[in-house]
């Protein structure tokens, strides 16, 4: 039983580890991304029409 248990362990526990770092880090560059297309989107507006 420990055979098992112990290779089951190792790459369960590293892989969604390393998974999930890196979704993190593709959400965060794509939120960064979207910010910074909607304050050039904001700004352009603004310039364009001076309401």
């Amino acid at each position: 039983m420990n055979s098992k248990s112990e290779p089951q362990k190792i790459p369960v526990g590293k892989t969604p580890e390393t998974r999930e770092e890196r979704l993190k880090a593709a959400l965060k560059a794509n939120m960064a991304r979207r910010k910074a297309q909607a304050r050039a989107r904001k700004s352009d507006g603004k310039t364009e029409k001076p309401n």
